[in-house]
């Protein structure tokens, strides 16, 4: 079954060195088990599912169009003729239905990743990602884990409208009881899912609708595993620090080299992981910097750029040298109007200007 607007993406092949991660790897010094491909986001993720599923036999995949269609955006290609369909579950257009369904199965300790065409139609799901998965664990007083993964592409694209442009992680970080991750590279779409594929808790992972075609060194080791809460410094500087996470992390960088043109060292930090948070890797890059410029592509009231202003405020206020100052997304509908889409969209010279305001230049 076919949903009317799926769509394939059309995101610009970014890569590069400082996209690699944390660990930095070097060709020249990796032993047998850190061999590296250089392959897209989709494959990672792709890779992920399919290590995870011929590990674990209790892991299946649910979701519309993951079949046959092999997903909308062709994360779980070859993965039915590979599992089988009753690993591999197309379902209908009924997205609190099969997420239900998801939580019933993890209830029994078999562990289900639900992919969402988008997140946006996630909304409908919300009750049991809430009400369900993220309470069940407490509620029945530790008697039930919850090991399912909610997974799909989050935020805007290009012209899809206010419906279809929404990053909604902070909404759901809200609830405790669920993790949340969101990677942006490759190497961490591949390591973060299958952590989360391996989590006894609910793990909600948002992935970037606009980075499914970019490219980057991931780790051929089908053990390679990214930590839940651990945050990665994307690039060191002594300047300034830019805290942000997801599609989010490539417009940081991109103000981070126009910034470099004059002289200036920006530290990017990604939080990868919302739930949990690293709050260590925040403080330190505050003490280390001084100054803080904050980037989501959600919403500015309410959003993960709040808490983290917040968080610093309360822990680190006596290491600020200047205000902390936000990027987001303008606090409207997404607009269509391709001039006002790129308008509302957070930019690499919105976060230059919010630096160098920090800076008092």
């Amino acid at each position: 079954m076919q949903r009317s607007d799926a769509h394939p993406c059309r995101a610009t092949q970014i890569a590069g060195p400082q996209l690699l991660g944390t660990r930095h790897w070097a060709l020249g010094t990796l032993t047998e088990d850190e061999r590296m491909a250089v392959i897209t986001y989709r494959e990672a993720l792709n890779q992920a599912l399919a290590e995870e599923m011929q590990r674990d036999p209790d892991v299946f995949l649910m979701g519309e169009e993951v079949g046959v269609y092999n997903g909308a955006y062709k994360v779980s290609k070859g993965l039915l003729e590979q599992f089988g369909e009753l690993r591999v579950v197309d379902t209908p257009i009924t997205e609190l239905g099969f997420a239900g369904l998801g939580v019933g199965a993890a209830m029994t300790g078999i562990r289900p990743v639900i992919e969402f065409m988008t997140w946006n139609f996630a909304i409908l799901a919300f009750d049991q990602i809430f009400n369900a998965a993220s309470k069940m664990r407490s509620m029945s007083g530790g008697q039930f884990n919850i090991p399912i993964t909610f997974r799909g592409p989050s935020g805007a694209a290009l012209q899809l409208g206010a419906q279809h442009s929404q990053a909604l992680e902070s909404q759901v970080a809200h609830y405790p009881g669920v993790k949340v991750v969101v990677p942006g590279t490759p190497a961490d779409a591949k390591g973060l899912l299958k952590a989360a594929i391996r989590d006894d808790d609910p793990v909600c992972v948002f992935e970037g609708e606009m980075l499914y075609n970019i490219k980057g060194e991931v780790p051929e080791d089908d053990d390679f595993i990214i930590p839940l809460g651990v945050a990665d410094l994307k690039r060191e500087g002594s300047d300034v620090s830019i805290i942000t996470h997801g599609k989010m992390i490539h417009v940081a960088l991109q103000a981070a080299a126009q910034l470099e043109k004059d002289g200036i060292q920006a530290d990017v930090l990604d939080l990868r992981s919302l739930r949990p948070l690293d709050t260590e890797s925040i403080m330190r890059t505050v003490a280390k910097t001084n100054r803080v410029v904050l980037l989501e592509e959600g919403w500015p009231f309410g959003g993960i750029t709040t808490t983290v202003a917040a968080l610093i405020q309360e822990e680190a206020f006596d290491e600020l040298d200047a205000p902390i100052l936000r990027v987001t997304q303008a606090d409207v509908p997404m607009p269509y109007a391709k001039a006002m889409e790129r308008a509302a969209k957070p930019s690499a010279e919105m976060v230059v200007e919010k630096v160098n305001r920090v800076l008092y230049r």
